[in-house]
């Protein structure tokens, strides 16, 4: 039986970010904007993680307050779970880097795990967290959200649930709301604002 995963949140920045738990590390899912690495190490601390805690690092999708790290992760040693959707995703928010005159370290594909979503549950397994990432590219073609098990679903930037009644029924936004509703959500982290408990129906 799958071990019972726990999600924390991560704030360091402007971008919510979560750790959770699984088999005696972590999955980091999302990262703030290039140049917040300072942030994110006090952010650990006052957690009481060390980098060595930390496995994998997954973007939710690669716009540039999402994914501004992860390539200095992927440097420290963590590896980096690519889903299928988002190979080649990256290149928009290094640009934005670069234009800004941020430091940052490029992702590195060729040293990523790329994870299709049909093998997405049997990955978590492997780091002891019951769960499994879905598509839900209605914010953008790679933005995915990682449903857990326990009911806690991350999903990044999604449009919020109480906006619903803007669009049509078969929106792709609610068609992705769906997709998290079948996956048993009953708690919604957002990438930006408080989490959502309760039933999305």
């Amino acid at each position: 039986m799958q071990a019972r995963a726990t999600t924390t949140l991560l704030a360091y920045g402007r971008t919510n970010t979560f750790l959770v738990r699984g088999r005696g590390s972590y999955l980091l899912v999302d990262t703030d904007y290039a140049g917040t690495l300072p942030a994110f190490f006090r952010g650990i601390k006052r957690l009481g993680v060390r980098v060595d805690d930390i496995s994998c690092v997954l973007a939710t999708h690669y716009h540039p307050d999402h994914c501004g790290l992860v390539g200095e992760l992927q440097g420290l040693g963590i590896t980096l779970l690519l889903l299928e959707s988002q190979v080649g995703a990256s290149s928009y928010a290094e640009r934005v880097f670069e234009r800004d005159g941020l430091a940052f370290a490029p992702l590195d594909q060729d040293g990523a795990t790329v994870v299709s979503f049909d093998e997405s549950r049997r990955c978590l397994a492997r780091l002891g967290i019951g769960g499994e990432v879905l598509a839900t590219p209605s914010h953008s073609p790679d933005s995915v959200s990682v449903a857990l098990d326990d009911g806690c679903c991350l999903v990044g930037d999604l449009v919020p649930e109480g906006h619903l009644f803007a669009y049509g029924t078969d929106s792709p936004e609610r068609r992705d709301w769906d997709h998290v509703s079948a996956a048993g959500a009953v708690t919604v982290c957002h990438g930006h604002g408080p989490a959502f408990r309760g039933r999305l129906r």
